[in-house]
Order: C-alpha cells, then sequence, then structure tokens
C-alpha cells in the first residue's frame, strides 16, 4: 500500500483540459461527479493505476482466458490485493455462463471441476499447489449487472471487483478509500438484515485487519442481532470458531458482547459478568475469562518466536522494537525446545473444518462458565467455587454439541475443562511444599488428558497469567513454566517411560497366571502395574505378576 501515494490511486478521474476535475469509484460516478459542475462539458474519464502484485494463480488465469471475455475478480479477494495479504481462495463474476467457463479454466490450468450451483450459474475449479488446494469459483452477476452485484454485498471493503481484462477497478461503495482509512462500512442499512451472520463476520474482520466498525454500521449490526437466531447453526458455529482462530479474540468476544449477539448464542456465558473471586484473582470472572483468552493469545506468539511486550515495557532499537518482557523471555528459554512439537500438535486438526487452535480458544472462553453456579463465601469471607471444573465441562460439552461439533471436539473440550485446574494443584505444591510431581502423578496426568495435556498447558498458563495479571511474580511464572517443562520432557521425549508403558501383560494372561475369572478386579489390576511401571517400580513381565499376586491377596 505505500507504493499508492497518489490520493486518486485507484479511483476513476475526469480530466478537463489536462486537470482533475471529479473522481468516482466508477466511470459513471466519475462522470456524473463532473457534470454536476461542469454539465457542458465533456471530460475524459480515465482510471488512476493502484499498485498491487497478483498473485501467479491469477496471471495464469489471465493468460487462459478468452480475449473478449467480461469477467472481474471479486470480495475478499480483491480487498487482500490491496492490503498486500495473500488470500486463500478467489471469487469471480461474469455476465452469464459461470460453470461453463469454470469448466474451461479447469482444462486449460489442468485442475478439477465441479458444479457449485446450478441455479445460480455457479462453477469451481480446485487447483492443488504445494499440498493445498486453491478454489477459483465462478458466478454470473447476483442482480442485473456487476455494479448491483456489488452493492448487495456485505462491507465496502468486499465491494470491489478488478476487471481481469484492463487492470481497473469498480468501486461503487468506495471500499477502496475504507481499506485505507481501516473501516469496516455496511454497504447498506439492509446488510444485516438479508444476512445477520454478517454481524460476526464484521468483528471478525475487524480484528483480523485491525479496523474499526464504523459507528453508523455498529448501530445496524445491534438493530439486527436478535435476528442471528434465525441463521444455521452450521452458519454461526462456523464464524464464531473463526473468531476463536483468529486474532484478537478477547476484543472479539467483548464486541459481540457489546452488540448484543452473545445472548443469542452463548447466554450461559453471561452469568459470569460480575461474579467476584478473592485474591489472587485481580477481576470478576468475566472480565478474567477475557484476559485468559488474551494471554492465551500472546503465548502462542511468544512461544512460536513472536515476542509481545507488556503494557509499556518496550524500547525503540535503529528503528525496531526490542521487547524487555521478562516473562515472554522466560517462557521461550523454558519451553522454546518444544514450539515445533507443539505446533506439530496443532496441525492435528480434530476436525477438517475447525483448526484445532479455535478448540483451545472455545475452552479457554468456557473453562470458568460454571463459577457462578458453583459460588460459595467462606466464614472468612473467602470465595470458592468447588466442582466448577466438572459441572463447567458438562455445560461447554452441551454447548459444543448444539453447535453441531464432531465428537472428537466435544471430547476434547469436555476433557480440557475437567481438568483444567489439575496443572494448578502441581504449581502450588512445587511453590508451597517443594514437591515435583511424581512419575505416577505424570501419567495419571496423560492418561486423563491425552493429547489434550498439551492444551491443558497452554490454558493453565494463560489462566495463571489472567489470575494475577500486572501482580504475578516471575517467581511464580518460572514455577508453571518448570511444571509444563516437566510435562512437556515426558510427553515428548519419555513417552514409553512415563506416558504409555510397554504391555507387559494382558488380562488374559493376569487372569490364567491369577487363576481368575473376568472382573473389574483384572482391570485395576492392569492399571495398578501401568502406574508402577510409570514410577519405575515395575519394569518386567516376572515383577507385574507378583505384583499382581501380591495385590489380589489384599482384596
Amino acid at each position: 500500500m505505500e507504493e499508492n501515494k497518489n490520493p486518486y490511486a485507484g479511483r476513476w478521474v475526469a480530466k478537463l483540459k489536462g486537470r482533475i476535475v471529479a473522481q468516482g469509484g466508477t466511470p459513471q460516478q466519475a462522470l456524473s461527479a463532473s457534470q454536476a459542475t461542469r454539465h457542458k462539458e465533456k471530460p475524459q474519464i480515465l482510471f488512476m493505476p493502484i499498485h498491487f502484485s497478483l498473485p501467479p494463480l491469477i496471471q495464469k488465469l489471465k493468460d487462459v482466458l478468452p480475449a473478449e471475455q467480461e469477467i472481474y475478480l471479486v470480495g475478499g479477494a480483491v480487498r487482500d490485493l490491496i492490503l498486500s495479504r495473500l488470500s486463500p481462495d478467489f471469487d469471480l463474476v461474469l455476465p452469464s455462463g459461470g460453470i461453463g467457463l469454470a469448466r474451461k479454466v479447469s482444462r486449460a490450468l489442468n485442475a478439477d471441476f465441479m458444479a457449485l450451483d446450478d441455479e445460480r450459474d455457479t462453477g469451481r475449479v480446485i487447483v492443488h499447489e504445494n499440498e493445498s488446494r486453491i478454489f477459483l469459483d465462478f458466478a454470473t452477476y447476483r442482480g442485473k449487472d456487476l455494479e448491483a452485484d456489488l452493492r448487495a454485498r456485505d462491507f465496502t471493503i468486499n465491494a470491489i471487483a478488478y476487471n481481469l481484462r484492463d487492470d481497473t477497478l469498480i468501486d461503487p461503495t468506495d471500499g477502496v478509500n475504507d481499506i485505507h482509512a481501516k473501516i469496516i462500512r455496511a454497504c447498506s442499512q439492509d446488510s444485516f438484515a438479508d444476512d445477520p451472520v454478517r454481524i460476526l463476520r464484521a468483528v471478525r474482520q475487524a480484528a483480523a485487519f485491525d479496523f474499526t466498525i464504523d459507528i453508523q454500521t455498529r448501530g445496524w449490526m445491534n438493530q439486527a442481532a436478535g435476528q442471528i437466531r434465525s441463521v444455521s447453526v452450521e452458519r454461526v458455529r462456523d464464524e464464531i470458531f473463526k473468531i476463536l482462530n483468529g486474532r484478537r479474540v478477547d476484543e472479539s468476544i467483548k464486541a459481540l458482547d457489546m452488540l448484543g449477539v452473545i445472548e443469542h448464542l452463548m447466554p450461559e456465558l453471561l452469568k459470569m459478568k460480575g461474579v467476584q473471586q478473592t485474591s489472587p484473582h485481580v477481576f470478576e470472572v468475566w472480565t478474567h475469562t477475557l484476559m485468559v483468552l488474551n494471554y492465551l493469545e500472546r503465548i502462542l506468539l511468544n512461544l512460536f518466536s513472536v515476542l509481545i511486550a507488556e503494557d509499556g515495557d518496550e524500547s525503540e532499537v535503529k528503528g525496531e522494537v526490542k521487547y524487555k518482557n521478562e516473562f515472554a523471555q522466560a517462557l521461550q528459554t523454558q519451553l522454546g525446545k518444544f514450539s515445533e512439537l507443539i505446533q506439530q500438535h496443532f496441525s492435528e486438526s480434530l476436525n477438517i473444518d475447525r483448526p484445532h487452535r479455535s478448540i483451545l480458544f472455545f475452552t479457554a472462553l468456557y473453562h470458568d462458565v460454571c463459577k457462578p453456579d458453583t459460588k460459595t463465601v467462606e466464614e472468612n469471607g473467602r470465595i470458592r467455587f468447588f466442582n466448577h471444573d466438572v459441572q463447567g465441562a458438562d455445560v461447554a460439552a452441551e454447548r459444543a454439541r448444539s453447535f453441531n461439533l464432531s465428537n472428537d471436539e466435544v471430547e476434547r473440550i469436555h476433557v480440557i475443562i475437567k481438568n483444567h485446574m489439575r496443572i494448578h494443584s502441581f504449581a502450588s505444591r512445587l511453590e508451597h511444599h517443594n514437591e515435583y510431581p511424581t512419575r505416577k502423578a505424570i501419567y495419571r496426568f496423560f492418561r486423563d488428558a491425552g493429547k489434550a495435556g498439551i492444551d491443558l498447558i497452554l490454558l493453565a498458563l494463560a489462566d495463571l497469567r489472567g489470575t494475577y495479571h500486572k501482580t504475578l511474580t516471575l517467581k511464580t511464572w518460572q514455577v508453571y513454566l518448570e511444571i509444563s517443562k516437566i510435562l512437556l520432557e515426558n510427553y515428548f521425549e519419555k513417552p514409553q517411560e512415563t506416558i504409555s508403558p510397554p504391555k507387559l501383560i494382558d488380562g488374559n494372561e493376569l487372569m490364567k497366571e491369577l487363576n481368575l475369572t473376568p472382573s473389574k478386579l483384572i482391570g485395576d489390576l492392569l492399571e495398578s502395574i501401568r502406574e508402577n511401571q510409570a514410577e519405575g517400580i515395575i519394569q518386567t513381565r516376572e515383577q507385574a505378576i507378583e505384583f499382581a499376586k501380591a495385590e489380589a491377596g489384599k482384596k
């Protein structure tokens, strides 16, 4: 965007005698603006070039299109070109023949083809590049012409068309200027009534691009908030989880609350508002939850080698920001060696439609949802929330099922929230009693958590930061990092020793050796053997049998 210093870049201008006298987002707008004051004169209408780099795939597409084909790149792809961002997929519109052109392009690009919507004459080209898929969707105009199609879209920044024939832009709603001004503005007053899911999309895109939602647009969003319940649960779910997988999740959730959306989609969350907590908590439960989301995002960025400064904790060095964040540095020092393995963990999605990261942020949003229901106050004034983890796991799982998440996702959410206090217990014993987790305790932790153990570590660190905020000492932070390091070392480096010891004997063999019949006792004995393997007490089959005989004799 730096190259576009010309104030008219990306605009159509009207020239008279070599001087620009009017401008607009389309040729007709520029002409009309000129004729408003010079109606007898005939100006020259020109497009002022805007500089951006076309993706190689779009250049290939231009090369294979029929010479006289009227076709435009539209929507988020054009916005991303102007923002110098990579776009994952591309939407194209044309007057007619979307499916036919898509089929021809697929042959020319040696790509796959599918008809998406016969009624709307929409076809898809699927290009395979570097083990990924890129979609090119070809659709006919929705409306009488291109401008009608663009004006019916959600936001002005997404209502810009790029003409593949002559490299000009058609921008009837002034989207280019809104991109430069970093504003999310609805194309019309009816935008959200036409499709209420756009409320979620506006919040998501504002966070993703660091844009501000226009005041009038916010009013329209608020008015349409109640209509969000009329949208299919799948569309709502997809936008919610895109928000959870994006940037500034805490601010997005706060915005959805202010707009009145949360009460229609996840009303159980609002019970957390105003629920007070005693020391070491510095926030009530709802604000604490938002801070946990904030810190979880920071922790992931810091862990993956992007140091994020604490407020007011940075200095300029030769034009670059040099961070002096002791907490971030300690995190990287202690856990940095696991960053690639943790990234790999996140790449193993539980569902092809949703990144793993969004599931973790959902659990952070819900981890304390049942604190209001379990609140008790002791005689000394201390506030407790016994069993909020177990009850909260059930509530979160119920909401996950209502969003039609997969069984694997629901189970992961339930496991994380149910067990989210365990690392706090480990850390408390180390900090106050100098007791490290035993090998048996580590085994039991991962037995109950499985792969969710990694998520629990990250959530616990964010939960700690959201609890203490700026009152957290580096000493307590180091204790939590030490616990996290121990758990991760055992999980990644010593799985055969502590996490999943090799099977020395199975149930049938054990029954034969002990002359027992099938019963719960057999399962209990096998689990006790594995626990003692994890502790290093049992190492051979013979030791396992002798241990089982002794234990069975006690029953």
